[in-house]
């Protein structure tokens, strides 16, 4: 396993992390997906005074995949503030693993430089994805 992101996915996810609206946990997330075609594509956290209704990085650049017409993450990276790397929260980690088979690379970045990396698997394992429901 790679243990090292993609140069161009780590400063696409850098430069996400930097535009983060994150004014009441004052903590930036961005994220980068390379597609299946190739293309780069970013989000970054965007919270609301109404905490609930804030939005992730991944489901940010999930969202602009999809609107670019993509349909599959072959490469993710998260870029986020702190001495250790963050990892996708719950529901982004089923939201990678709808457009990202289990042994796709997932680098968690702090800004301060430590890397994390693992496979969708790694962070959902035993997951529910779009197989699960196709007919045998």
């Amino acid at each position: 396993m790679a243990s090292e992101p993609d140069p161009e996915l780590l400063a696409a996810a850098t430069a996400a992390h930097l535009e983060a609206y994150c004014p009441y946990s004052n903590y930036r997330v961005g994220a980068a997906i390379r597609t299946g075609s190739g293309a780069v594509v970013v989000g970054c956290n965007v919270e609301n005074a109404a905490y609930p209704l804030g939005s992730c990085a991944e489901a940010g650049a999930i969202s602009a995949m999809v609107v670019a017409g993509e349909r599959s993450i072959v490469e993710i990276v998260v870029v986020t503030d702190g001495d250790t790397p963050g990892t996708p929260c719950g529901g982004c980690r089923q939201r990678l693993r709808e457009f990202a088979g289990p042994d796709v690379l997932v680098h968690s970045v702090a800004a301060s430089g430590g890397v994390l990396t693992m496979t969708v698997a790694d962070l959902l394992p035993h997951s529910f994805g779009p197989e699960s429901l196709s007919p045998e």
